[in-house]
């Protein structure tokens, strides 16, 4: 990648409803490159899709929780069902295995407390777990889905 296909990936992470003139213009191709050098990007699972990043307040969604999660099974059958129910809650909206003294750590969004409670029942009615610790979100300082671009090749 150079110094175009990151100006064209900065782009789009700002913007990804940006017309292919514009992206052009802004980095001073003409479209026919600019859309090979998309295309490119996408094929080479640079580019994964292109969503609608929505206000979860305006959706009734205005609680956010951190949920640290630890696990006295670690087995290759436990994990898959763990997969399995974390997949099919759709409020669960990130999961990730950790290092540490967490298993897994998984963000969730909800109306509210009320919400989020019957989130944790049907976690804890698809798979057994040994602790589960939930922090709630107080106020959000920063949240992008813009990955830095200094590290790309």
């Amino acid at each position: 990648m150079d110094k175009v296909d990151h100006e064209i990936l900065r782009l789009l992470q700002d913007d990804a409803s940006l017309s292919l003139n514009k992206i052009a213009e802004l980095v001073n191709l003409s479209p026919t490159p600019c859309w090979r050098r998309i295309q490119r990007l996408e094929s080479d699972g640079v580019i994964e899709k292109k969503v609608a990043l929505l206000d979860p307040k305006k959706i009734n969604l205005s609680v956010t929780v951190f949920v640290a999660i630890k696990t006295k099974h670690h087995t290759p059958a436990w994990l898959e069902k763990f997969s399995k129910t974390v997949q099919h809650i759709p409020e669960i909206v990130d999961v990730y295995r950790m290092s540490g003294d967490v298993d897994y750590l998984l963000r969730i969004v909800a109306p509210d407390i009320s919400g989020y409670d019957l989130v944790y029942k049907k976690l804890i009615a698809g798979i057994e777990l040994f602790d589960v610790s939930s922090s709630f979100v107080m106020e959000k300082l920063k949240s992008t889905t813009a990955l830095p671009l200094d590290y790309a090749q």
